[in-house]
């Protein structure tokens, strides 16, 4: 279905649940195609879908040796 700006504008309530339902809308300027309405998937996140990317490294919560440790307690500039 395609409408002008200005009907999209005075029905978007109706456009909205036209696009839940699935169908597309596509809003023009002066006739010519300038948007589309289509309904909003949500991404699909799962866990580990990145695999170690994401992951941090083995030794990340290992001890910082002593120069690490100053820099992080700022003893030492």
């Amino acid at each position: 279905m395609q409408v002008n700006v200005h009907e999209a504008k005075t029905s978007l309530s109706k456009l909205l649940e036209r696009a839940e339902r699935g169908e597309e809308v596509i809003i023009a300027r002066d006739g010519a195609p300038v948007a589309r309405l289509v309904p909003y998937k949500a991404p699909q996140l799962r866990p580990g879908l990145w695999g170690d990317m994401a992951a941090p490294p083995k030794d990340f919560f290992a001890p910082l040796d002593g120069d690490d440790l100053d820099l992080w307690e700022g003893s030492r500039p």
